[in-house]
């Protein structure tokens, strides 16, 4: 990989969105060292792989503070372009390896594997604020997450998520505290041996229920999805199945006059290429007016929650990237601040409070669910 690696130049152009309007990487804008850079960090990790640098606390975060949300890859101008998030991601996979990890990516992974969620909660409470049918062989198979299913504002944009699917009269069921992490941030930290564990136990479980269809209400859910091996079943983010609900005929919906800017999640964007479908959501919402923020789609600018530092929170601070973020919401004129995403959801409702802005954060179920006509 050494020799891979000495291919970057450091050009910089994956610090920026396509437009130059500012600096898009989310760690590069928080600590503005060329270090936390892409192309900084490429070089420290030829550097360490060639022993011209010895492994530190420092390192390790300038390793870690990369949220793999793949604005490097979306403008690098070279032929490796695709293959930089991989670089990295096998960086912090030796890094591990070699029991180097800092200690907060430790307990995150070890949480993961011993108790199935990030935040070591017992397993009985994934799924005991849950009132609804377990998988049973219906049509679809709604998967919570671990973000929707332990986290309080999580948990509100998964019942906004089931709410319509119900409005809509789709057959639908979960796996309450049978379900497994889908494996996403165990992945881009590079644990790969966890990710596997977990895709092989996902995907066995659902080849035992005759699972065909997979709606996912995270973007990373979807993401690491996607990248099971062996994956005999389709696999949707929410927004698709909503927007073919509505293009159905399924949800009626009324007016609601709201001006509305929305964040295009990386896992969901870049990672995907879905852009559109949340942007229709909102645009068939009669009155509703969706405003763009300067850096959108391929350029959209990152929370800052990837790569599990929406719990241990390696770009925290007042120049944080949600904060950062929320202020280009702000300037937009919006009322709200529409997210597709519980991690982006998360993390801008704290920056909204640290910045003490009126900015409202609302997914885009809870937005449709107030236009939503009940039949």
């Amino acid at each position: 990989m050494s020799m891979e690696l000495h291919r970057c130049f450091r050009c910089g152009w994956c610090k920026l969105p396509s437009d130059f309007v500012d600096y898009n990487c989310p760690s590069y804008a928080k600590f503005r060292f060329e270090s936390f850079s892409p192309g900084g960090r490429l070089w420290l990790i030829r550097a360490w792989l060639n022993r011209e640098l010895t492994w530190s606390e420092n390192f390790a975060k300038i390793l870690f503070s990369c949220v793999a949300c793949k604005n490097c890859a979306e403008q690098c101008k070279m032929r490796f372009k695709d293959e930089i998030v991989d670089w990295i991601t096998s960086a912090k996979s030796l890094a591990i390896e070699k029991g180097l990890a800092p200690p907060k990516v430790r307990d995150f992974l070890e949480n993961i594997a011993k108790h199935g969620n990030p935040w070591g909660l017992p397993r009985a409470q994934r799924a005991s604020w849950l009132d609804l049918n377990k998988f049973e062989g219906e049509e679809d198979l709604l998967y919570i997450g671990c973000e929707c299913a332990y986290e309080e504002r999580g948990q509100k944009m998964a019942k906004n998520v089931i709410e319509l699917f119900k409005i809509a009269g789709l057959s639908f069921g979960t796996l309450g505290n049978e379900e497994e992490c889908d494996g996403n941030e165990a992945y881009m930290l590079g644990e790969l041996g966890l990710f596997q564990e977990l895709a092989s136990k996902n995907t066995q479980k659902f080849k035992e229920l005759g699972v065909k269809k997979v709606i996912t209400i995270s973007p990373h859910a979807f993401n690491a999805m996607k990248k099971y091996p062996n994956r005999d079943f389709e696999v949707l983010h929410f927004t698709q199945l909503l927007l073919e609900l509505i293009q159905k005929g399924k949800l009626k919906l009324s007016e609601l006059d709201l001006t509305v800017t929305y964040h295009d999640p990386c896992f969901l964007g870049r990672h995907n290429g879905i852009y559109s479908e949340p942007r229709k959501i909102l645009k068939s919402i009669p009155g509703l007016k969706l405003v763009e923020m300067k850096r959108n789609k391929e350029n959209s600018f990152c929370c800052g929650g990837g790569s599990g530092n929406f719990v241990f929170d390696l770009l925290g601070g007042s120049e944080s990237p949600a904060r950062l973020r929320v202020r280009e919401a702000l300037n937009t004129g919006a009322e709200i601040l529409a997210v597709a995403c519980p991690i982006c959801k998360a993390m801008f409702e704290d920056a909204v409070k640290d910045e003490a802005s009126d900015l409202e954060v609302k997914d885009i179920a809870e937005i449709l669910l107030r236009s939503a006509e009940r039949i």
